[in-house]
């Protein structure tokens, strides 16, 4: 016999955005049986884009829908997308230092990593702060390599 509860339940889920326990789990919500050490595996399950190698990009290629973009966004940590007035979507990270000297430091090392890399961010820095603007200029777009890129340099901070 069907569970009609659990039907209705399953569907109520992904009306509100979450698809399975998995996901949920992932953004820490409370769920029936789940656990500290649950939570623990799948973060450790979470893809490590830092280990991978931005490819360069000569267009031809659309950009990521805002589907995929959700979904590399989970893999980086703190950056934000937003789009400009032409709707190019791009990554945007803002990091905090205690002086020009700190901040100056970081850019330089951005700079290293992304020239290894042959991907190029924007880059505003000054006392404190450092900005960082991230897409593929060639596609006018994000694209898996812009969250590589953004993967690289968290792990720099």
């Amino acid at each position: 016999m069907l569970n009609y509860k659990k039907a209705f339940s399953f569907n109520i889920d992904l009306i509100s955005g979450h698809s399975s326990v998995v996901e949920r789990l992932v953004a820490n919500e409370k769920v029936v049986g789940s656990s500290p050490i649950a939570r623990s595996i799948l973060k450790n399950m979470k893809e490590d884009l830092s280990k991978k190698k931005c490819i360069p990009c000569d267009g031809g290629i659309p950009g990521f829908d805002i589907t995929q973009i959700h979904k590399y966004l989970k893999m980086v940590d703190g950056w934000e997308v937003k789009a400009n007035d032409d709707k190019i979507y791009y990554l945007i990270k803002e990091f905090k230092f205690k002086n020009f000297s700190e901040s100056q430091s970081f850019i330089n090392k951005v700079g290293e990593v992304a020239e290894a890399e042959g991907h190029h961010p924007d880059i505003w820095f000054g006392w404190g702060y450092a900005k960082i603007k991230i897409f593929t200029h060639a596609i006018q777009g994000l694209h898996e390599s812009d969250f590589v890129l953004a993967a690289k340099i968290d792990k720099l901070n």
